[in-house]
């Protein structure tokens, strides 16, 4: 296994049984990566984790092998996108009127529910019935809830911020046009750092485990998010030039995100630009008791 060798691996029988049974329509990188997680995760009992990475990394589908390799493994596991728990539309356009404008457009830490997410992490650990609500990108808005059973064995969040942390240095200083023509007085740069100091880090120290997919920079991210929106309905789809607007709303906190999360995550895997794992690390844990 590729993936394996990067990393100085030897995979186990297990891991490549896992891999064989992952859908092959999925990118292989990714099937390997899937499995390697799992095997890992279940042989140290580990409970939470969390996948951050730029939009058009290819977290989802991650998620969805990841949940595939549980049942392999034998382990229910219930993967949540951060992206499910945004703020209603409502709910950032009374931000938006509040303390500034750009809130009312979803993405950037201070338009998602943190703390609805942390419960429903916990709940699924444990017996019951959790409603895990469900966003419609298309109507930008909570479109209604789905019911499932807790008691997953791990649960996992995926999610473009999902591990960033608060800046350590001043934010005076725009970085992109976005910023300069509105958010002048760093009202909007603020918010999101108050909110990555205070609920996303009782998030982030939720997470047992974190797994970052390094992008190569911002033009991957651009363009892959471009390839996302072909996916979409038409009258759903961003332009390009959409999108690089789009884009710039993340810009700040995923520059940080590439020069810091590789000395914070668990496990680091480089993208190359046609979207395969280019290198990957690991951070050694001890075996759980």
């Amino acid at each position: 296994m590729r993936i394996a060798d990067l990393a100085g691996l030897v995979p186990s029988d297990a891991v490549k049984r896992c891999y064989r049974c992952l859908d092959a329509n999925t990118p292989d990188d990714y099937r390997q990566l899937a499995a390697l997680l799992v095997d890992d995760w279940c042989r140290r009992g580990v409970a939470t984790a969390g996948i951050g990475g730029g939009q058009g990394a290819g977290k989802s589908t991650l998620g969805r092998l990841i949940t595939e390799a549980g049942t392999v493994f034998g382990t229910r596991i219930e993967v949540l996108s951060i992206d499910d728990f945004y703020l209603t539309r409502e709910e950032r356009l009374r931000l938006a009127e509040t303390i500034h404008p750009l809130l009312a457009i979803r993405g950037p830490p201070g338009t998602h529910a943190v703390e609805r997410l942390r419960d429903t992490m916990a709940a699924l650990r444990q017996p019951g019935v959790v409603d895990v609500p469900h966003f419609d990108k298309g109507t930008d808005t909570r479109s209604g809830f789905a019911r499932i059973d807790g008691g997953a064995g791990l649960v996992v969040l995926e999610g473009w911020c999902v591990g960033a942390r608060a800046a350590k240095f001043p934010i005076d200083e725009p970085i992109n046009a976005l910023e300069r023509e509105h958010d002048a007085h760093t009202r909007w740069r603020s918010y999101i750092e108050n909110a990555l100091g205070g609920p996303y880090a009782k998030l982030n120290d939720d997470l047992e485990e974190l797994v970052f997919l390094k992008v190569p920079g911002l033009d991957a991210v651009r363009r892959w998010r471009l390839q996302q929106e072909g996916e979409r309905p038409p009258g759903q789809r961003l332009s390009a030039a959409e999108v690089n607007r789009f884009v710039e709303h993340y810009e700040r906190i995923t520059r940080r995100m590439l020069a810091t999360m590789p000395a914070i995550a668990d496990v680091v895997v480089d993208l190359d630009d046609a979207h395969r794992v280019s290198a990957m690390r690991l951070r050694a844990k001890p075996a759980r008791p």
